[in-house]
C-alpha cells in the first residue's frame, strides 16, 4: 500500500509496499508524491507485463553495458552484441520470444557463416537470457536451451611445414624494425612458447626475467596469471627485437592484419596465427609430461591438450620402431 506523510522541512515522503517490494522517496509537493507513488505499484504489480514488452535488442544493449565491460575480450563480445541487434530477431519482444524463432536464427546464420560461430553467437545469446531470468527477473525460462546446436567442426589439426616456414621467412624478411618482420618473429615465438596472439602483443619486459628464462603472463584466456618457461631459442628471438615496449611493438589488430597479408603473399594457404599453438604442443609434448604441459600452455582442462595435439601417425609410428 501507498502512504503520503509530511516532513518536518515541509516535503513529502511518498512510500509503497506491495508484493513483498518497498520504495520510498521524497518530493515537495503532496500531488508530485501521489503520482510517484501510483506509477511505482503500478510497475511492481505490472512487472511481468512490462518486461514482457522488452524487445530482445534491449537486452543485449543492457548486457553489453554491465557484463561484457567486465570481461576480457569486451570490445569482440560487444562488437557480437551489435551484429545481433541488426538481425530481425532482435526486435522480438521477449515475451513472445520462442525457441522456434531461435531456431530460424540459427538456420539463417548457418547460411552465412561457419557453425563454430553460430555455435559462439547462441552461447553469447543464451548467457544473456539467462541473466535476464536468473538477475533481471524478466523471463521464467530460456527458450535458446530448447533449440539444437550445430554439430561443432572437428578441430583443427594444421601445423606449418618446415616449407612453408621458409617461404614466410622469405617474404617476411629479416628486418625487425619492420611490422611484418616483428610479426613474423611474434609467429617463430609462438611455436617455442604456446603463447596466443594477445599474450604475445600484451608481453612487456617488465614481466621478463632472461636470467631465469621465464615469462610473467597477467591477462590470460582463462583469467588466471601464469608463468612460461622460455627456451634458449625463445629467449634469442625475443633478444634480437629492437627497443620497444610492449616488446613486439604490435596490437592485437596489428598483428591479425599483418600475418594474413604475410601469409597470402607468401602463398601458404589455411593456416592461421593460432596454428602455431598446435604445432607447439605438439612439439612440446615429446619434452614435458602432461601436467607440466598443460601448466605451462594454461590448459585448465587436460582434454584441450588433445585439442591441439596434432602429431602425425608416421611420427608416432617412429616412436614405436
Amino acid at each position: 500500500m501507498a502512504s503520503i506523510r509530511k516532513l518536518s522541512s515541509g516535503r513529502y515522503r511518498a512510500e509503497i509496499a506491495r508484493g513483498g517490494v518497498r520504495r520510498s522517496m521524497v518530493w515537495a509537493t503532496r500531488q508530485q508524491a501521489k503520482d510517484w507513488a501510483a506509477q511505482q505499484e503500478y510497475l511492481v504489480l505490472n512487472k511481468e507485463i512490462i518486461t514482457a514488452q522488452a524487445k530482445l535488442a534491449e537486452l543485449f544493449d543492457r548486457y553489453a553495458r554491465e557484463v561484457s565491460p567486465q570481461k576480457r575480450g569486451a570490445r569482440w563480445e560487444i562488437i557480437r552484441l551489435e551484429k545481433l541487434k541488426r538481425d530481425a530477431i532482435a526486435a522480438i519482444r521477449i515475451g513472445n520470444l520462442r525457441p522456434a524463432d531461435l531456431a530460424g536464427w540459427r538456420d539463417r546464420r548457418l547460411r552465412e557463416v561457419a557453425p563454430g560461430s553460430v555455435i559462439r553467437e547462441m552461447q553469447l545469446i543464451s548467457s544473456v537470457l539467462n541473466l535476464a531470468r536468473r538477475e533481471w527477473g524478466m523471463i521464467a525460462v530460456n527458450p535458446m536451451s530448447e533449440v539444437r546446436r550445430p554439430k561443432a567442426p572437428p578441430p583443427r589439426d594444421r601445423l606449418a611445414t618446415p616449407e612453408e616456414i621458409a617461404r614466410l621467412a622469405e617474404f617476411a624478411g629479416d628486418d625487425l624494425r619492420t611490422a611484418t618482420g616483428r610479426a613474423y618473429q611474434a609467429f617463430l615465438f609462438s611455436i617455442e612458447t604456446a603463447m596466443r596472439a594477445g599474450e604475445i602483443t600484451g608481453l612487456t619486459w617488465d614481466r621478463i626475467d632472461l636470467g631465469r628464462q621465464v615469462a610473467r603472463l597477467v591477462d590470460t584466456k582463462n583469467g588466471h596469471p601464469r608463468d612460461v618457461p622460455l627456451s634458449r631459442r625463445a629467449v634469442a628471438l625475443l633478444t634480437a627485437l629492437p627497443e620497444a615496449d610492449p616488446v613486439f611493438g604490435l596490437t592485437p589488430p596489428r598483428l591479425d592484419a599483418l600475418w594474413r597479408k604475410l601469409r597470402d603473399r607468401a602463398g601458404v594457404e589455411n593456416l592461421t596465427f593460432h596454428d602455431a599453438r598446435h604445432s607447439a604442443i605438439t612439439q612440446l609434448a615429446k619434452k614435458l609430461d602432461v601436467l607440466d604441459l598443460a601448466r605451462m600452455v594454461g590448459h585448465k582442462d587436460l582434454r584441450m591438450l588433445m585439442v591441439y595435439y596434432n602429431e602425425s601417425a608416421d611420427a608416432l609410428a617412429k616412436k614405436l620402431g
